[in-house]
Protein backbone atom coordinates (compact mmCIF):
# COMPACT_ATOMS: atom_id res chain seq x y z
CA UNK A 1 0.00 0.00 0.00
CA UNK A 2 1.73 3.23 -1.01
CA UNK A 3 2.12 5.79 2.15
CA UNK A 4 0.35 8.99 2.02
CA UNK A 5 1.92 12.04 1.11
CA UNK A 6 2.42 15.27 3.52
CA UNK A 7 3.28 18.54 1.58
CA UNK A 8 4.55 21.42 3.95
CA UNK A 9 4.40 24.78 2.73
CA UNK A 10 7.17 26.91 4.15
CA UNK A 11 9.34 24.59 5.38
CA UNK A 12 11.96 26.18 8.32
CA UNK A 13 14.10 24.79 10.66
CA UNK A 14 11.33 25.11 13.66
CA UNK A 15 7.30 24.25 12.94
CA UNK A 16 7.43 23.13 9.12
CA UNK A 17 10.60 20.48 9.99
CA UNK A 18 8.98 19.18 12.87
CA UNK A 19 5.91 18.80 11.44
CA UNK A 20 7.26 16.94 8.40
CA UNK A 21 9.43 14.73 11.07
CA UNK A 22 6.47 14.10 12.93
CA UNK A 23 4.66 12.89 9.88
CA UNK A 24 7.19 11.14 7.97
CA UNK A 25 7.77 9.11 11.25
CA UNK A 26 4.67 7.89 11.11
CA UNK A 27 4.57 6.49 7.41
CA UNK A 28 4.25 9.53 5.03
CA UNK A 29 5.97 10.45 2.24
CA UNK A 30 7.32 14.37 2.82
CA UNK A 31 7.15 17.02 -0.19
CA UNK A 32 8.87 20.46 1.30
CA UNK A 33 8.19 24.02 0.06
CA UNK A 34 10.48 26.53 0.69
CA UNK A 35 12.44 29.40 -1.08
CA UNK A 36 15.66 28.23 -0.87
CA UNK A 37 17.24 25.20 -2.53
CA UNK A 38 20.22 25.09 -0.18
CA UNK A 39 17.95 24.71 3.33
CA UNK A 40 15.62 22.59 1.62
CA UNK A 41 18.47 20.20 1.00
CA UNK A 42 19.29 20.45 4.26
CA UNK A 43 16.36 19.55 5.68
CA UNK A 44 16.04 16.86 2.99
CA UNK A 45 19.07 14.69 3.62
CA UNK A 46 18.15 15.45 7.45
CA UNK A 47 15.32 13.62 7.38
CA UNK A 48 15.93 11.12 5.18
CA UNK A 49 18.65 10.12 7.33
CA UNK A 50 15.56 9.43 10.07
CA UNK A 51 14.38 6.61 7.08
CA UNK A 52 11.79 9.06 5.94
CA UNK A 53 11.32 9.36 2.11
CA UNK A 54 11.55 13.07 1.34
CA UNK A 55 11.61 14.96 -1.61
CA UNK A 56 11.17 19.27 -1.75
CA UNK A 57 10.31 21.91 -4.19
CA UNK A 58 10.99 25.60 -4.55
CA UNK A 59 8.57 27.96 -4.57
CA UNK A 60 7.42 31.51 -3.36
CA UNK A 61 4.20 31.20 -1.08
CA UNK A 62 3.91 35.20 -2.29
CA UNK A 63 4.14 34.04 -5.96
CA UNK A 64 0.84 32.12 -7.09
CA UNK A 65 2.09 31.15 -10.35
CA UNK A 66 5.33 29.86 -8.47
CA UNK A 67 3.28 27.74 -6.11
CA UNK A 68 1.01 26.41 -9.15
CA UNK A 69 3.71 25.01 -10.71
CA UNK A 70 4.84 23.31 -7.74
CA UNK A 71 1.80 22.06 -6.62
CA UNK A 72 1.60 20.81 -10.24
CA UNK A 73 5.29 19.12 -10.13
CA UNK A 74 4.27 17.34 -7.14
CA UNK A 75 1.09 15.75 -8.13
CA UNK A 76 3.05 14.54 -11.53
CA UNK A 77 5.75 13.02 -9.78
CA UNK A 78 4.53 11.56 -6.22
CA UNK A 79 1.03 11.54 -6.67
CA UNK A 80 -1.89 13.75 -4.64
CA UNK A 81 -1.74 15.77 -1.52
CA UNK A 82 -3.10 13.55 1.41
CA UNK A 83 -2.22 16.22 3.91
CA UNK A 84 -1.04 20.01 3.35
CA UNK A 85 0.01 21.98 5.94
CA UNK A 86 0.69 25.55 5.36
CA UNK A 87 3.07 27.42 7.31
CA UNK A 88 4.37 29.87 5.87
CA UNK A 89 4.66 33.73 6.56
CA UNK A 90 5.58 37.22 7.02
CA UNK A 91 8.14 37.75 9.80
CA UNK A 92 8.16 41.43 10.00
CA UNK A 93 7.80 43.92 12.65
CA UNK A 94 6.16 47.48 12.22
CA UNK A 95 3.48 49.56 14.12
CA UNK A 96 0.23 50.37 11.80
CA UNK A 97 1.07 53.62 10.28
CA UNK A 98 4.32 52.61 8.94
CA UNK A 99 2.68 50.65 6.72
CA UNK A 100 1.83 51.13 3.25
CA UNK A 101 -1.11 49.71 1.21
CA UNK A 102 1.32 48.07 -0.91
CA UNK A 103 3.34 46.56 2.29
CA UNK A 104 0.14 45.82 3.76
CA UNK A 105 -0.46 43.40 0.23
CA UNK A 106 2.53 42.14 0.44
CA UNK A 107 2.20 40.42 3.73
CA UNK A 108 -1.42 39.27 3.25
CA UNK A 109 -0.27 37.78 -0.12
CA UNK A 110 2.36 35.55 2.15
CA UNK A 111 0.04 35.12 5.36
CA UNK A 112 -3.37 34.27 3.93
CA UNK A 113 -3.54 34.57 -0.32
CA UNK A 114 -0.59 31.62 -0.11
CA UNK A 115 -2.54 29.13 2.61
CA UNK A 116 -5.73 29.93 0.05
CA UNK A 117 -4.31 29.13 -3.21
CA UNK A 118 -1.92 26.43 -1.69
CA UNK A 119 -5.51 24.91 -0.64
CA UNK A 120 -7.03 25.43 -3.99
CA UNK A 121 -4.14 23.42 -5.77
CA UNK A 122 -5.06 20.09 -3.31
CA UNK A 123 -9.03 20.76 -2.64
CA UNK A 124 -10.38 18.84 -5.92
CA UNK A 125 -8.40 15.83 -5.52
CA UNK A 126 -9.06 15.62 -1.92
CA UNK A 127 -13.18 16.04 -2.45
CA UNK A 128 -12.32 13.38 -5.14
CA UNK A 129 -10.80 11.05 -2.91
CA UNK A 130 -13.57 12.44 -0.07
CA UNK A 131 -10.81 12.49 2.36
CA UNK A 132 -8.05 14.78 2.92
CA UNK A 133 -6.73 17.19 5.82
CA UNK A 134 -5.34 20.81 5.65
CA UNK A 135 -3.68 22.49 8.34
CA UNK A 136 -2.92 26.00 9.04
CA UNK A 137 -0.11 27.90 11.13
CA UNK A 138 -2.13 30.13 13.16
CA UNK A 139 -0.83 32.86 16.12
CA UNK A 140 -1.94 34.42 19.19
CA UNK A 141 -2.05 37.59 16.90
CA UNK A 142 -5.26 36.34 16.01
CA UNK A 143 -6.62 36.55 18.96
CA UNK A 144 -4.58 38.79 20.78
CA UNK A 145 -3.37 41.34 17.95
CA UNK A 146 -0.65 43.62 18.98
CA UNK A 147 0.59 47.19 17.54
CA UNK A 148 4.52 46.29 17.39
CA UNK A 149 3.24 43.44 14.62
CA UNK A 150 0.25 44.88 13.17
CA UNK A 151 0.72 43.10 9.35
CA UNK A 152 1.20 39.97 11.60
CA UNK A 153 -1.57 40.82 13.32
CA UNK A 154 -3.87 40.91 10.30
CA UNK A 155 -2.53 38.24 8.41
CA UNK A 156 -3.13 35.18 11.43
CA UNK A 157 -6.44 36.84 11.91
CA UNK A 158 -6.87 36.60 8.30
CA UNK A 159 -5.88 32.53 8.20
CA UNK A 160 -7.73 31.92 11.32
CA UNK A 161 -10.82 33.34 9.69
CA UNK A 162 -9.59 31.44 5.96
CA UNK A 163 -9.16 27.65 8.49
CA UNK A 164 -12.53 28.20 9.91
CA UNK A 165 -14.59 28.96 6.94
CA UNK A 166 -13.02 26.69 5.25
CA UNK A 167 -13.73 23.73 7.36
CA UNK A 168 -17.12 24.21 7.86
CA UNK A 169 -17.44 24.58 3.90
CA UNK A 170 -15.56 21.05 3.48
CA UNK A 171 -16.00 18.73 6.09
CA UNK A 172 -19.61 18.01 4.17
CA UNK A 173 -16.77 16.75 1.56
CA UNK A 174 -14.78 14.23 3.77
CA UNK A 175 -12.10 16.99 4.39
CA UNK A 176 -10.72 17.99 7.54
CA UNK A 177 -8.86 21.71 8.24
CA UNK A 178 -7.67 22.87 11.21
CA UNK A 179 -5.34 25.37 12.39
CA UNK A 180 -2.89 25.55 14.93
CA UNK A 181 -2.95 29.02 16.72
CA UNK A 182 0.11 29.13 18.88
CA UNK A 183 -0.13 31.25 21.82
CA UNK A 184 3.63 32.06 22.54
CA UNK A 185 7.06 32.24 20.85
CA UNK A 186 8.35 29.39 19.44
CA UNK A 187 11.39 28.29 21.56
CA UNK A 188 13.92 24.83 21.68
CA UNK A 189 14.22 23.08 24.98
CA UNK A 190 10.85 25.07 26.96
CA UNK A 191 7.20 24.40 26.63
CA UNK A 192 6.90 26.07 23.05
CA UNK A 193 9.37 24.10 21.25
CA UNK A 194 8.80 23.07 17.74
CA UNK A 195 8.54 19.46 18.58
CA UNK A 196 6.05 19.84 21.41
CA UNK A 197 4.18 22.08 18.60
CA UNK A 198 4.07 19.44 16.08
CA UNK A 199 2.48 16.89 18.31
CA UNK A 200 -0.90 19.14 17.91
CA UNK A 201 -0.87 18.53 13.96
CA UNK A 202 -0.36 14.87 14.13
CA UNK A 203 -3.07 15.54 17.22
CA UNK A 204 -5.51 17.45 15.11
CA UNK A 205 -4.78 15.28 12.32
CA UNK A 206 -5.50 11.80 14.22
CA UNK A 207 -8.48 13.48 15.80
CA UNK A 208 -9.95 14.98 13.50
CA UNK A 209 -12.70 16.71 15.96
CA UNK A 210 -10.96 20.40 16.80
CA UNK A 211 -10.96 22.69 13.94
CA UNK A 212 -8.64 24.57 15.65
CA UNK A 213 -5.83 24.35 19.39
CA UNK A 214 -4.85 26.64 20.59
CA UNK A 215 -1.59 26.30 22.16
CA UNK A 216 -0.62 27.67 25.31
Amino acid sequence: MKKKLIVVVGAGPSIGFQVAKKFGTNDFRVVLISRNQNTLDQFTKELSSYGIETYSVTADAANPESLTSAFKYIKQNYGSTDVLVYNAAYLKDGKPTTLTVDSLIDHFQVDVAGALHSALQVIPDQIAQKNGTILFTGGAFAIYPTVDYAALSIGKSGIRSLALTLAEELKPKGIFVGTVTIAGFVTPGTHFSPELIAEKYWEMFIKRTEHEIVYN
